[in-house]
């Protein structure tokens, strides 16, 4: 099926790197670290993730006014790079998948929800970077499910819509996809379960990276 597309685009977090559990942690420890907010649970809480945070803020709090929002942003990242301890990995096979694909002749980039440092540290943890031609984060480019965030990555590799795939685990990736006029791929093992993703009508819903092969 791969063989359609020249470009394959891939979400991050809940996709190739298993840190959806560090994520709602985190996220928990946040709220409670900047006081006032609602208190959601861990299922709640996943339902942002693949959106920037200030996007993911007004997601989880809406008509929360925006100034505690400066402060919940800073505990998160502090939760997450620092003070959480939660482990978080690629997801098992991932690495050698994007290996192969690569090896078959695919492009490979990222548009991701984080932040342009975070994602820079998750790839120089994984060692990874020789892998992606171009990647995109929420703090550079719009947050999905704007469509700015592929068509930058499009533009950048010199690559038409029609020969490019977005693999993701949220409604956030495939909106985005659905948006930028790609296909999309939905992945099972992430925040979002089939029936969910195949609201919007992905080409496939995988149960593992390696079917992409």
């Amino acid at each position: 099926m791969l063989t359609d597309y020249k470009l394959v685009i891939f979400d991050w977090d809940g996709t190739v790197m298993d840190s959806v559990a560090r994520i709602v942690s985190s996220l928990e420890e946040a709220a409670r670290l900047t006081g006032g907010l609602p208190l959601l649970s861990g299922d709640e809480l996943k339902q942002m993730i693949g959106l920037s945070l200030d996007h993911g803020f007004e997601f989880l709090y809406p008509g929360v006014t925006l100034d505690k929002r400066g402060t919940w942003k800073a505990h998160y990242g502090q939760q997450f790079r620092v003070d959480n301890t939660t482990a978080i990995d690629m997801y098992a096979g991932a690495k050698a998948c994007l290996s192969e694909l690569k090896q078959r002749g695919h492009l490979l980039a990222v548009a991701t929800g984080k932040s342009g440092p975070g994602l820079d540290k998750a790839i120089a943890d994984t060692q990874t970077s020789h892998l992606f031609s171009a990647t995109r984060t929420a703090d550079v480019t719009a947050s999905k499910p704007d469509p700015l965030m592929i068509h930058e990555i499009l533009s950048e590799l010199g690559i038409e819509a029609k020969d490019a795939v977005m693999v993701g685990d949220t409604t956030h990736d495939m909106h985005l996809a659905q948006n930028a006029g790609v296909d999309a791929i939905g992945i099972t093992w992430g925040v979002h379960d089939r029936d969910t993703l195949n609201r919007f009508s992905p080409v496939a819903v995988i149960d593992r990276l390696d079917e992409l092969l």
